[in-house]
This record gives structure tokens, sequence and C-alpha cells, in this order.
């Protein structure tokens, strides 16, 4: 009986400590990467084989929101991700409470204002109505591109985090909508105006570099990172990926496969 009792104990314990065990525990060869499908989960693929000659296997989860990446990561359920620009991760690491960091940076992907309805952003008429990411780092960066090409004033015009609170004039009288990021190509048909983040762009068809009524230039401070938890920076394996993202290779992909709509940060 004491035998058996033994037994039970031992398997439970191997129990638990599996379940506790960390995603980086399972496989010390493959890294999970959570990603958006158009840029990152494309240039994670090209990355696929150069990492394969280093001895790393690359597993690439794609999302369609910018929340579930962040908190699988803090969670360890999912090593890294590749979707998001510092601003972003700043205002989301506040909000959750998560200490996850930047590894690398690896491209810029200009963000750009899109219409149906409207050819040239001076046909734009009083009243209109304009659609933003309702997230603080993009709202702040759709406000900014809004702010530089005069259609709005900003109480201070280098703050990335502004919010519709601290426009202090709006001559056009612009009528805002806030709404979630990945939402925001669906609704050209139904607003004037439409900030979208170039993944969310590339996905719905549309070519930011015609299709664009106003766009970032090539000095847009947003980079996108590969991101993962502190103790994850040192990590081999993610070091093997890190030089890979940044390679001459994924560079010539990037030019090559976006045409300016996505570039390189390296």
């Amino acid at each position: 009986m004491k035998l058996l009792l033994a037994a039970v104990v031992a398997t439970l314990a191997l129990l638990l400590l599996a379940g506790c065990a960390s995603h980086d525990d399972e496989d010390p060869h493959t890294l999970t990467v959570a990603a958006t499908a158009i840029p990152h989960a494309e240039i994670l693929q090209q990355v696929k084989p150069i990492l394969a000659k280093e001895g790393v296997k690359l597993k690439i989860k794609v999302f369609a929101d910018y929340v579930q990446p962040n908190l699988l990561v803090a969670e360890k359920a999912i090593d890294l991700n590749y979707f998001q620009t510092r601003p972003y991760l700043d205002a989301f690491n506040r909000e959750h409470g998560t200490h996850l960091v930047t590894i690398v940076g690896v491209h810029i992907e200009p963000f750009g204002a899109y219409s149906r309805k409207y050819k040239n952003i001076g046909q734009l008429p009083d009243g209109a109505s304009v659609a933003l990411p309702n997230d603080p780092s993009n709202e702040g960066r759709a406000l900014l591109l809004l702010a530089h090409n005069g259609l709005i004033t900003l109480k201070n015009p280098k703050d990335q985090l502004s919010s519709l609170q601290d426009i202090v004039a709006n001559p056009k009288h612009l009528r805002f909508k806030e709404l979630e990021a990945a939402m925001l190509p669906r609704t050209l048909d139904e607003v004037d105006l439409a900030l979208i983040n170039t993944n969310y762009a590339l996905a719905a068809g549309l070519d930011p570099q015609k299709d664009a009524l106003l766009i970032e230039n090539k000095d847009s401070p947003y980079v996108n990172y590969l991101v993962g938890r502190p103790d994850e920076v040192n990590d081999p394996r993610v070091q093997k990926l890190a030089k890979a993202l940044t390679s001459p290779a994924i560079k010539a992909f990037i030019e090559k496969k976006y045409h300016g709509a996505v570039l390189p940060a390296f």
C-alpha cells in the first residue's frame, strides 16, 4: 500500500512539473512566433530555411489581432511575437502589467489614410467621418499623420500617444470614430476616410503607395520589432532568429516583395 501511494504521489508530481513547464522547455530546438499575416508571417516564412541551417525549427502562428500575441508570450504559451511597434508595446505593458521587451527592429510599415469616396485629401468635405484605430499608440500615430498634413492641430505635435482630447483645432470639423485596428479596412464603404495600419491595408488588397491619400515618409519612427520576455533576449535560438531577420537576404526580400509599402529598418 505504501509503495502504491508513493507511486501515485510520484506520478502526480511529474504531471504537475510537466504542466508548469514553459513552452521553451517542450522542444529546445523550436521557436514559436506569433505574427500577423502580412507582412510579418510572410517575412518569417523566408527566415525558416535560414534558421533550419542553424538547427532551429521555426513555427509561425498567425493572429488577426494585436492583443493575444502579447498575452500569450507573457504567459509563456508562445515564445515570441513579431507584429508591433515600440510605442504600442510600451502602452500595452503599462495597461496589462506585462514586461515584454523589444529584441530587434526589422521593418517599417508607412501608416496611411485611405478613402473609397475621394481621390485626394483636398476633396475631403467639412464634417467628414474619419475612422481611427482605438488603441493608444496607433490612434496617436493616426492623429500625428493628420496633424502633419494640416487637417488638425494637436496640443503636442510630437506626442506619439496623442488622443482625441489632445486636438486643439479641427478646422474641417472632422467626426472621429474609434475602432479596432483590424476592422478599419471594412469601414471604407461607410466612412469618408480611414487610417489603416499597413499590414491590414495589404491584407485588404490596398496598395499603400498608390491608394493612400496620406502616408508616412521613410523617416517614420514606427519600427516593427521582434518581441519577447526579458529572459529570452540572450537565448541562442532567439539571437539566431534576430540575426536572420536582419540579414541581407531578408532585406532584399522586403524590398522586392513590397515595393516601398514595407521598408527594411536595418
